[in-house]
């Protein structure tokens, strides 16, 4: 590997499974740019490796050094720790790209993966991004836009008002027409920011001013919208994935309703108690969607679910997810690859036919914070890291024993998965790799993992979005 540094200080860019693939190379890429860090960083440069093509890793000041970039073909420093001034900096990005001749970016998941803007770039810049089309990108970005999509596609909506909401007036009209509570929710927004339930006139009003705020400094895009509040739902998501020439498939859902703040703690595939039917029409729904957007390459449908199985959607995110490797146990599909043979203008290897759901997956993502402490960060030096394996289990991560975690990223030092013929063994295989996953030095999620995985209402899986406020106070204590 060879290395570059300090390019962010001195550069400007020139312009603004068990599942058979029939697999052409005809059209591959030479050399590709990984525009993001850490874990993502580290699956994307194995699955190029896998293609035989060329890795160029950029990395900031505060990742310099990180074992995983010895496996790229070449590093890069893009610029000082803060995301705003590396990871974040299109410019700089580009300039890499340039310098080092890639044929294309992967922006992995974060940054600028959603960013219509910096595709854009790429593709002006005769380098292409390894997502979807910017026309769906943006079509899909915005929440309020994707609405009308899904009504298009005649994908069931969480009743609501029909677009933007421009005054006090307009939102209270709404919500005494829907029913409180209601849910008032950025058009731009994600991750739980620029979102508040209000349950009668006083903290509408309230949470409007207070949303609109949180929105404009996230987005910079105050506008909301409003939603009934449904209560105690459940979080599932289809990933679909698609070629240039529209043939879109699902590959089968994931239930990620375990969640704090928004933020997803466990995810698993199959969704526990959806039934076939329902599972099917909410999988075929997210097609319809996707095809309707004109979109291509790896996607993700959101949805709710309520308690009588009737389900909602909620939104699309137009990159990988976190937790894409749950579907990839479930399916034998290698969905990275996929995306960058897709990008390369490969049609996908597969049909929906091919797509076979076998067994049950589960991942937690392991994230360098304090439960005891309301999730506090902990950044700092890893002094010991012994991960679990053996049958069934699978760790995704980029931190070895004397790693430092950086303060300036989000907090996920990995993911730990598990697969088995069914639920009750995939239960039993992840608590025993709980219980072999030891990291000293910073503090962990395992802690409340552990608890998690022996609590029985998770065991019998009767989880909604509602389940780690319900049974963990700040201690991070199960009920």
């Amino acid at each position: 590997m060879s290395t570059v540094t300090d390019m962010g200080k001195s550069l400007s860019p020139a312009c603004p499974v068990p599942l058979r693939l029939h697999v052409s190379r005809a059209a591959m890429f030479q050399r590709i740019l990984v525009a993001n860090r850490g874990e993502i960083a580290l699956r994307v440069i194995r699955a190029c490796k896998d293609l035989g093509i060329e890795v160029v890793a950029v990395h900031s000041e505060a990742d310099r050094g990180a074992p995983y970039l010895r496996l790229a073909d070449q590093a890069v420093c893009i610029g000082p720790g803060p995301a705003a001034e590396s990871y974040l900096n299109i410019s700089r990005i580009i300039a890499a790209a340039e310098i080092a001749d890639v044929q294309a970016i992967h922006p992995g998941y974060g940054f600028l993966s959603e960013n219509a803007h910096f595709a854009d770039i790429c593709r002006s810049c005769q380098i292409e991004f390894i997502g979807p089309p910017t026309t769906a990108m943006r079509k899909l970005g915005n929440k309020n836009d994707a609405k009308v999509i899904a009504r298009e596609a005649k994908v069931p909506l969480v009743p609501g008002s029909e677009g933007i909401i421009t005054t006090d007036e307009q939102a209270l009209q709404v919500a005494r027409r829907i029913g409180y509570p209601v849910l008032i929710k950025a058009a731009a927004g994600g991750g739980g920011r620029g979102m508040r339930v209000a349950r009668n006139d006083i903290s509408l009003q309230a949470g409007l001013k207070q949303a609109r705020q949180e929105a404009e400094a996230a987005f910079k895009d105050g506008s909301v919208f409003l939603e009934k509040y449904i209560e105690q739902p459940r979080h599932v998501e289809v990933q679909i994935i698609g070629d240039n020439t529209g043939q879109v498939v699902h590959l089968w859902e994931r239930d990620c309703s375990l969640q704090r703040r928004h933020q997803k703690l466990v995810e698993e595939s199959p969704a526990p108690h959806l039934p076939q039917k329902i599972r099917e029409e909410i999988c075929s729904a997210a097609v319809r969607l996707a095809k309707t957007a004109g979109y291509w390459n790896a996607g993700t449908c959101e949805f709710l679910v309520d308690a009588d199985h009737n389900f909602y959607f909620i939104e699309v995110n137009a990159r990988v997810q976190v937790e894409h490797p749950v579907t990839e146990l479930v399916t034998g599909v290698d969905i990275v690859r996929e995306q960058i043979r897709i990008a390369a203008g490969q049609p996908l290897g597969f049909t929906q036919k091919d797509v076979v759901h076998r067994g049950c997956a589960i991942e937690c993502r392991i994230n360098a914070e304090d439960p005891a402490r309301d999730f506090a960060p902990s950044p700092g030096t890893v002094s010991y890291w012994q991960p679990p394996g053996g049958p069934g289990v699978r760790v995704d991560s980029h931190v070895v024993a004397g790693y430092r975690v950086p303060p300036h990223y989000d907090s996920l030092v990995a993911k730990l998965l598990v697969h088995q013929p069914n639920r009750e063994l995939a239960l039993a295989t992840m608590r025993r790799a709980l219980r072999e996953f030891h990291v000293e030095g910073i503090k962990t999620t395992i802690p409340l993992h552990r608890e998690i995985f022996e609590n029985s209402a998770f065991m019998a899986g009767h989880v909604d979005t509602t389940f780690i406020e319900r049974h963990w106070a700040a201690s991070g204590k199960g009920k």
